[in-house]
């Protein structure tokens, strides 16, 4: 359903902010609890703008394949042809609109599994069985819709706007900062997945992984893995990087001492990829926000690593991460999910530091200014 947002509904939402972060208010509620700028979120951010899929290791080969059904609600496969081109479609036969891949592997063709219709890699159909006496059918006029599809930083990124520009020049700077850090990132593996589902809008979700206001009062953990007298938050474009250098003693978060990389070197990329390197080995971690509503959100955690199994100090990582910081920060966003639901709160100040430190806001306001762009646009 097409969502129409009126000049008074634009008008409403933008009262409070403004282009200073430090004379600027948040997001109002209703952006976070009103099902409309759900509606709107859909349509024009996340069905506009550039989503992860996977690590380009699962669709290296020619013939490999991977589908999501994330993207914007909308269903996708991506495909690597023959000659090597990445492709990606949407997952959705031409003759009837039934699936056409599932999951992951290899395939040499692809054939919807209701009437046997076949495509090939490039997405044309090949073969229709038993239409060959039907009037004005030419199976050489039927495609697959097309979806962009880009290789980014070791990853694979999908946009279900035709007219978008490539996510290598929308996002500046961004691949060579990573690929400063993480020179790798090409060559790491997927190591494990961790599933979160939260009752709390996405937007909350993203706010809260873009400051570090909130750390010593609720990590403090996190405030002995990394040192918060080094934690600087910079933001970009449709980017924002933070970094800190790891602690200097013992931590309760997880054991440091023989890490090779001690830098915790993170970028947030709009609207909802995070990139996490923690101090440990070389690694990357993807945080995928998935919004499913206007007060839920999926999330997954993918660890790419040097070898496809964790080394103990990674493990201890992940434990970390699963049984401790997560829940520290899903007891957060949904606790600001149900205040917002009350009439005891509109929209709060932002907290700025003109230095860019960690314990600021100034990522959360850079992203509420693109919300606000993408609504308007």
């Amino acid at each position: 359903m097409s969502v129409h947002i009126s000049s008074d509904d634009l008008n409403r939402i933008r009262v409070g902010y403004d282009g200073n972060p430090s004379t600027s208010s948040s997001l109002r509620a209703e952006a976070y609890t009103d099902q409309k700028w759900f509606a709107a979120d859909q349509q024009k951010i996340l069905a506009r703008s550039w989503q992860w899929v996977c690590h380009v290791e699962k669709v290296r080969e020619p013939g490999s394949y991977i589908t999501a059904t994330t993207i914007a609600g909308m269903p996708v496969a991506i495909v690597r042809d023959r000659q090597g081109v990445l492709r990606a479609f949407y997952n959705v036969c031409k003759h009837r609109a039934h699936e056409l891949l599932s999951g992951e592997g290899q395939t040499t063709r692809i054939m919807c599994p209701y009437h046997a219709w076949v495509y090939g890699l490039d997405g044309g159909l090949v073969r229709a069985p038993h239409t060959e006496n039907l009037d004005g059918f030419n199976a050489k006029e039927i495609c697959l819709d097309a979806v962009q599809v880009e290789e980014f930083c070791g990853f694979v990124f999908v946009n279900l706007d035709p007219d978008a520009t490539p996510l290598s020049e929308q996002s500046g700077d961004l691949e060579t900062e990573i690929r400063h850090w993480a020179p790798d990132i090409d060559q790491l593996t997927f190591g494990k997945r961790l599933t979160y589902d939260i009752r709390s809008n996405w937007k909350n979700v993203v706010d809260n992984f873009l400051e570090c206001y909130h750390c010593p009062t609720a990590h403090k953990d996190f405030c002995d893995l990394v040192d918060m007298d080094t934690y600087k938050v910079t933001t970009h474009g449709i980017y924002s990087s933070h970094m800190a250098d790891a602690g200097k003693g013992a931590n309760s978060a997880y054991d440091v001492s023989n890490a090779t990389v001690r830098t915790h070197a993170v970028w947030w990329l709009w609207p909802t990829t995070c990139l996490m390197r923690y101090p440990g080995r070389s690694s990357m971690i993807v945080l995928n926000v998935i919004p499913v509503g206007p007060d839920r959100t999926l999330e997954t955690y993918d660890f790419y690593l040097e070898t496809p199994e964790p080394d103990p100090m990674e493990l201890d990582a992940m434990r970390y991460l699963d049984e401790v910081l997560q829940p520290e920060d899903i007891g957060l966003v949904e606790s600001v999910q149900r205040g917002m639901s009350t009439p005891a709160f509109d929209q709060g100040r932002i907290v700025n530091d003109p230095d860019g430190s960690g314990q600021s806001e100034h990522a959360v306001h850079h992203f509420h200014g693109l919300v606000l762009e993408a609504y308007g646009a």
